[in-house]
């Protein structure tokens, strides 16, 4: 099932998400609904929290940009290694439209439990690299342009603002019908 995502500054986008205790179906059912509205929005990551949900999974797949890379569920991801630097020019689909430089590790380690409960550890790089600390970001209640000057941060609230009141006033019925 496609779901809402959240437009920031939504409150739920800074609250941090909790441990998932036992991946279950439950637990499945989250990821296959993550995995359908990040490819409905064009998306290459999602974390659960863009969907209003406050538990540490996030769906990505780089693969049009990575082939050799495959569609992932990281439950819990926990960063563990962080290598190099790098900028890269992002973007997120709670602030359609807008994207900024934001400075990165260039290669990330992260261990996480995939969607059969069992623990993995993944050294990723390139997109991926910068998807997983995005993504993982979302669990800690961080959006990328947190990472970016107040300044710029107030522009892009400004029309992040203006976005949530037309799509409300598009999804309001007129009072005059």
């Amino acid at each position: 099932m496609v779901r809402e995502i959240l437009i920031w500054p939504d409150p739920i986008l800074k609250q941090k998400a909790k441990p998932v205790t036992k991946v279950d179906d439950s637990t499945r059912a989250l990821v296959k609904d993550m995995f359908e509205t990040m490819y409905a929005a064009d998306g290459v990551g999602l974390a659960a929290p863009q969907i209003g949900v406050l538990q540490r999974v996030i769906v990505l797949d780089t693969t049009p940009r990575q082939p050799e890379s495959k569609p992932l569920a990281m439950i819990n991801p926990e960063l563990i290694a962080l290598e190099g630097e790098t900028t890269y020019n992002e973007g997120c689909l709670s602030l359609p439209g807008e994207s900024e430089d934001v400075d990165r590790a260039a290669v990330v380690t992260v261990k996480y439990l995939d969607v059969d409960g069992q623990e993995q550890t993944l050294r990723c790089d390139e997109l991926l690299a910068i998807a997983v600390q995005h993504e993982t970001d979302h669990l800690n209640g961080t959006v990328f342009v947190d990472h970016v000057s107040t300044l710029k941060r107030e522009f892009i609230r400004k029309r992040m603002k203006k976005l949530k009141a037309s799509r409300e006033s598009e999804l309001t019925p007129s009072a005059s019908r």
